[in-house]
């Protein structure tokens, strides 16, 4: 599940004729970039949130080669990323999933990913992929234990006591899946509602690839330049 409905507000002017979700990086839109490497991993089928702009990835995804994989959903009311998660569980078909905030330039490897998520501790239901922040402050930054299970959160605070940040980038396991809308129903931010209460279920894998929040005119350059 990509998630690509967002205004892209600091990335005004540029997104005021174009969603955030296809922002071009180096030429490519920033969705085809999400898909090229997850279809690389062997991932077949995603689902794609819309409400800004849709008709404009509409037209993109009906046009690319990735048409046949991709349903789109569109929300005429943002639902957050917690509420677009349960009113699509169903697309998960009771299997292990990703769950992926596609605002970002990610080159992480996702056969890596998959395989750490595999070999996580029994007792994890996720598995959360990090990087190392040159800001910290203006992530939400997590603390591991010896096994590299998130014991700690912190969002966007001053002096944060690490700088190893949330991605925001997640396999969820089946089991997590199941018991999501009993638990989490009325929850509508993932980050903010959600992660606190599973400290300790949570694996952790570090990419050490680019990993970019494009969100800022400066962070675009960045991801638009030889970085990466």
């Amino acid at each position: 599940m990509l998630l690509a409905a967002g205004f892209g507000t600091r990335l005004r002017p540029m997104t005021y004729n174009i969603p955030k979700c296809l922002v071009t990086i180096k030429g490519k839109p920033l969705l085809e970039i999400w898909l090229e490497r997850l279809t690389h991993a062997g991932i077949d089928n995603f689902l794609i949130n819309t409400h800004y702009l849709p008709e404009k990835v509409v037209d993109y995804i009906n046009t690319s080669k990735y048409s046949a994989q991709v349903c789109l959903v569109y929300e005429d009311n943002l639902r957050g990323t917690a509420g677009t998660l349960l009113n699509n569980l169903s697309f998960f078909k009771g299997e292990d999933g990703l769950f992926i905030h596609a605002d970002n330039y990610c080159l992480a490897d996702f056969i890596a990913f998959q395989n750490a998520h595999a070999m996580r501790p029994k007792d994890c239901l996720l598995t959360m992929m990090t990087f190392r922040s040159d800001n910290p402050s203006s992530c939400g930054v997590v603390e591991l234990d010896e096994r590299g299970v998130v014991i700690g959160f912190y969002e966007k605070i001053i002096n944060p006591p690490t700088n190893l940040a949330n991605g925001a980038v997640y396999i969820f396991s089946a089991e997590f899946l199941n018991l999501y809308s009993e638990k989490f129903n009325l929850a509508t931010d993932f980050s903010t509602e959600i992660l606190g209460l599973l400290v300790g279920k949570i694996y952790s894998y570090e990419t050490t690839e680019v990993f970019l929040d494009i969100g800022t005119p400066e962070s675009y350059a960045k991801a638009n330049s030889n970085f990466g």
